[in-house]
Formats: C-alpha cells, sequence, structure tokens
C-alpha cells in the first residue's frame, strides 16, 4: 500500500483535530435542515390535514398508523443506509452519495404519498419517504464524528440539531403561507430537500475509503450488529436509553399538537397555531443551543447539560397538563424550546464520544438513531389509549413530563464523558 493511500485511511478513521470552518458548518446545517423539514412538516401538518380530510371521524388512528409505520421503517433503514455508508468506496467519498441519493429518494416518496386518497396509500407513500430520507439522514449525522474536534463538536452540533426546529418553522411556513393545498405543500418539499442538500454535496469533498479496507457485508452479522451490547458497551447503552426517553417524552408532547390545539385549546386556527408555537419554540432554541454548545465545549462537559435539559422541558409538560390555553400553550412552546436547545448541541455531542467503532460510525449512530425515530413508533401506541382513558391531554402530558424526567437523569450513568 502507497503512503498517500496510507495517509488517506488513516483520514478516514482518525480521531478528527483540524477544525472545520464555518462554510462547511453552514453547508452540513443546510443539508440537515433539508432532512429534517421533509421529516417534521408532513408528520406536524401535512399528514393530519390529508387524514383529515380523507378519514374525519377516524383521524386520530389513521395519524397514528401511517407516523408508527413510517418510524418502522426508519428505525430499519437508517442503520441499514449507515452501515451501507461505512463501507462505500466511491471516490465522492462515504457519506455525499447517501446524502444525494437519500435526498431523491425521499423527494420522490413525497411527491408520491401528495397523489393518495385512501389511508393506505398515504401510509405507502411515506413509508417510500421515510426511507429515502433515513437514508439522507445516516449521510448527514456522521460527519459531524467523522470531521469535527472535541473541541468544537458540541457547537457544530447544536447549529445542526437547530436545524430540526427550524426545518419546521421553515416547513409550516411554506404550508401555511406560501403554497395553498397539501399536494403543492408535498411537492415544494421534495424540490427543497434536493435543493439544499447539494451545496453540502457538490462543496466539500472527504476522504474516501479504499476497498482494502472496506469491511464485508454479511446480512446475520449486520442484524446481530444492531445490538450493541450494553454489557460490553455500557456507556453507549446509556447514551442510547437517554436519547430513547427524552425523544419519547418530547414525542408524546409534539404529536397530537394540531388536534390538541383543535380539540382542548380550542385555538380557531390550529395549523397557524402550531406555526406561532413553532416559531416561539425555534427561536427559544436558538438562544440556547449554541451558547450551551461553546459552553459546553470549553469546560469540557456533556451530562450536566443534559439533566439541565431534562428539568426544562419536563417543566414545560407540566404546564400543558395543568392548562389547556392559548398563553399557557405559548409559554410552554417558550420553555421547551429552551430546554431542547440545549439538548440538541450538548447530547450529540455526547453520542459521538460513546461510539463503539470508528469503522462503524454510521451505523453505530444509525442505531443511536433508533433512539430518535423509535419512540415515533411506540408515541402513537401509547399517547391514543392515555387520551381516551387515562385523562385525555392531562394524562398525556403529564407522562411526557415523567419519561423526559427519567431520560435525562440516567444520563449520570455515562463513566466515560464528564
Amino acid at each position: 500500500m502507497s503512503h498517500a493511500s496510507t495517509a488517506g485511511d488513516a483520514a478516514v478513521f482518525a480521531e478528527p483535530t483540524v477544525p472545520v470552518g464555518a462554510g462547511w458548518t453552514v453547508n452540513l446545517s443546510l443539508a440537515t435542515l433539508a432532512v429534517f423539514m421533509a421529516f417534521m412538516t408532513p408528520i406536524q401538518i401535512l399528514l393530519p390535514l390529508q387524514l383529515e380530510h380523507i378519514d374525519p371521524h377516524g383521524k386520530n388512528d389513521a395519524l397514528s398508523l401511517v407516523t408508527g409505520l413510517g418510524a418502522l421503517v426508519a428505525v430499519l433503514a437508517n442503520p441499514l443506509a449507515g452501515a451501507m455508508s461505512d463501507r462505500t468506496t466511491s471516490r465522492f467519498g462515504r457519506r455525499r452519495p447517501w446524502i444525494l441519493g437519500g435526498a431523491l429518494a425521499g423527494a420522490a416518496g413525497l411527491s408520491i404519498t401528495a397523489t393518495q386518497h385512501t389511508v393506505a396509500g398515504v401510509a405507502v407513500g411515506w413509508c417510500l419517504a421515510q426511507a429515502g430520507l433515513n437514508a439522507m439522514l445516516a449521510g448527514v449525522t456522521t460527519p459531524v464524528a467523522d470531521r469535527v474536534p472535541l473541541t468544537q463538536r458540541a457547537q457544530v452540533s447544536g447549529w445542526t440539531g437547530l436545524m430540526q426546529s427550524f426545518g419546521l418553522v421553515l416547513g409550516a411556513l411554506i404550508t401555511t403561507l406560501l403554497v395553498t393545498g397539501v399536494r403543492s405543500g408535498y411537492v415544494t418539499l421534495a424540490v427543497l430537500t434536493v435543493v439544499l442538500a447539494l451545496p453540502f454535496v457538490l462543496r466539500h469533498s472527504e476522504p474516501p475509503l479504499t476497498r482494502a479496507l472496506r469491511p464485508a457485508f454479511d446480512a446475520r452479522a449486520f442484524a446481530r450488529s444492531l445490538w450493541v451490547s450494553p454489557r460490553q458497551h455500557p456507556d453507549f447503552g446509556w447514551a442510547w436509553l437517554t436519547r430513547f426517553l427524552i425523544n419519547l417524552g418530547n414525542a408524546l408532547g409534539t404529536l397530537y399538537l394540531f388536534y390538541f390545539l383543535a380539540d382542548a385549546v380550542h385555538y380557531d386556527d390550529p395549523g397557524t397555531g402550531v406555526l406561532i408555537l413553532t416559531v416561539i419554540y425555534t427561536l427559544c432554541a436558538a438562544l440556547t443551543a449554541i451558547p450551551a454548545g461553546v459552553l459546553s465545549d470549553r469546560l469540557g462537559r456533556r451530562k450536566v447539560f443534559v439533566v439541565l435539559c431534562s428539568l426544562v422541558m419536563a417543566a414545560a409538560a407540566v404546564l400543558l397538563s395543568l392548562l389547556h390555553t392559548w398563553p399557557s400553550a405559548i409559554a410552554a412552546a417558550a420553555v421547551l424550546g429552551a430546554g431542547y436547545g440545549i439538548y440538541l448541541a450538548v447530547d450529540q455531542a455526547l453520542v459521538t464520544q460513546v461510539l463503539p467503532e470508528a469503522t462503524d460510525r454510521a451505523k453505530d449512530l444509525g442505531v443511536i438513531n433508533i433512539a430518535n425515530s423509535g419512540p415515533q413508533v411506540l408515541a402513537p401506541a401509547l399517547a391514543s389509549p392515555i387520551i381516551t382513558h387515562l385523562g385525555g391531554y392531562t394524562g398525556l402530558y403529564a407522562t411526557a413530563a415523567l419519561v423526559i424526567l427519567v431520560g435525562g437523569l440516567l444520563v449520570g450513568r455515562i463513566r466515560s464523558v464528564s
């Protein structure tokens, strides 16, 4: 093997030490914005509207079915795409082909969903979109671990994490103010998903993986690798469980926001209400995400910030459980946003520090991302009976607060990260 090849291989797997520039962070953030705008806008706005039109009386169950099936696809697609990304030997690198390919496939799925007039058709289209978008997500998540040094990681994670919330704001603005109709909303999202992915794909090279170092892919070994033993890698296990519980609590609180505003708050225009609350949420997240990331990087500490964000987020859920009014919803959105901003920045940086193997970063982050998508499967199954039998929205948000609090406290079990 040549000296150049050895150096290239070292660059692929080595812990990064060279800081990334502002342009790199901006373009990765744009690609991240694309994938989360395509994820969250349908879940929060387009799917509820589309399913309410298809089945007005069964809209809750229909939304649970469609989002649950989509999240189940995400659970499988994300780590599979990550594992294939880890083994990609393209001269364009390991991540960029999956970002672009996933964007194109996700856009196709969104376009198919737009044309459906039955619950089954919407479910099929949304599952196709989830498959493509999760391939894209595997590509945009891993460059932080691949290329960003520890001293910069929470700050960069703050910017990319903030795109999750900003994606919903931009998507809500597009689908409520700039375009008319559900179909045009889906199509516009599909186009933007590809357009926003292009700057990172076209402008930022990455070291390619040589065929000599490409791990062999074995389906049985891959299936086994989805289970990362908490006995062998306890910190990875605790980080996964912490993320799963915090995201489960967040999913319980946000999945039915459109219907909460309509049925409990009796807000006249719940679609606009979701937009207003999301803007407030995102602004407050922006106020905390970057400062928390900078402070975490400087102090070299992660866990205390995760505990803090869980306390803040749980307080917001308690407020929603006690008061079903528009002013209380505004206050809760501000508090929840402030807490989630801290979480977005610091938890992603923490997770990159407990990955078992450098050669499997994308796959392992895909396993971690099951803790993001898994709650989207479980939350509908939990939320509907809670609303029906355990106190309505009061019971739902009280449960969300408890789950978030437990998740935040469990981060203390991680030993290798301060």
